[in-house]
Order: C-alpha cells, then structure tokens, then sequence
C-alpha cells in the first residue's frame, strides 16, 4: 500500500500532467480517502509527534505537547480536506454549472493536497517556516493540472478557477490549524 502511496506522490511533485492523466485512465484510482489522504495525514501528525521530541528532554509536559500539535495537524489537514471539498463542490455547481460534486471533487482536493502533505511530514520533522510556505505555490501547478485534465474546466476559466481553488486547498487546512491552537490554549 504505501509503496503505491509513495509512486502516487512521487508522480503528482514530479509530472503533475501525467500523473492526472494516469488518475483519469484509472477512474479516480478508488477511494482516495482511504488510500491517500488518510495514511498521509497519519504520516503528517506522526512526524508532529516525532518532531515534537527532537532536540529536547521527553516528559509529560512535552508528551503533552507533542499530542496537541499531532492532533492540531490532523485536525486541520482532515478538516480542511471536506471543507474544501465542500466549498469547491459549491463552486462547481455555481460557477462552472457542473454537477462535478461529490467523488470527483474528493479526488481532485485529495490528491492536490500532496503538496501540502509532504511539506507537513517533513515541517514536522525539521522547522522550515518560511520555506514551507514558499514551496506551496507549487500547489498551483498540481491543481492547474487537475482542472485541465480532470475536472475539465473550460479553457478560459482554468487560471481563474485555479486561483481559487489552490486559495481554498492551502486556506482552509491552515485556518482550521490555527482555530484549533487559539482553541487548544483558551482551554489550557
């Protein structure tokens, strides 16, 4: 399974094109909750954890630290993937007056996450803030192609239905992030 995974995100960092291709031929390559977004949201709160005890002494204080940033990360990555593919379903139906609801929209938000998940797994591990943040623009390039080659949005709505939403794809995970810390300390 996770070697699969691995090939699955290998593929979308390196030829995004091709790989929506290849999730195209194979019908959506089946539940993509199950096998994709769920292990690599796994992956992404066990290097929190992990990371969490990096360079510094474990105690209950730090194990109880470690918990609330692994939890803070599934939260948001979990919450943040039905939330976007609950708002892109709404502007599929408005915008583009597609009913391209429900599956295929968990598709193309799941696996235009990867981005975001790799920067997770390896932010969890090692503190790279700001390069974290830079290196996600290249979600624009992952969700240009799944619009074109998955989605099928019409040529001169592509950039603008990207913008969008990449927007919500990076947007709503880190909101949810940040709701869940203030939230975290308030009851603390």
């Amino acid at each position: 399974m996770y070697k699969g995974l691995f090939h699955q995100i290998v593929s979308l960092l390196s030829a995004p094109g091709e790989a929506w291709d290849e999730i195209s031929e194979r019908g959506g390559a089946g539940d993509i909750q199950s096998k994709f977004v769920y292990p690599l949201i796994g992956l992404c709160g066990l290097s929190e954890f992990i990371g969490a005890f990096i360079g510094k002494d474990i105690s209950p204080e730090m194990f109880q630290v470690a918990l609330t940033r692994c939890c803070a990360v599934a939260v948001a990555l979990f919450g943040g993937f039905f939330l976007s593919v609950y708002l892109l379903s709404k502007l599929c139906v408005r915008w583009l007056k597609s009913v391209e609801t429900g599956r295929r929209v968990q598709v193309f938000v799941g696996y235009s996450m990867v981005v975001t998940f790799v920067l997770d797994i390896i932010s969890g591990l090692f503190s790279i803030v700001l390069l974290h943040w830079i290196l996600q623009i290249y979600t624009l390039v992952v969700v240009f192609e799944g619009v074109r080659r998955w989605l099928n949005v019409p040529e001169r709505q592509q950039m603008v239905f990207t913008i969008v939403a990449t927007l919500i794809i990076l947007v709503c995970p880190a909101l949810i992030e940040f709701l869940f810390n203030r939230l975290s300390v308030i009851l603390n």
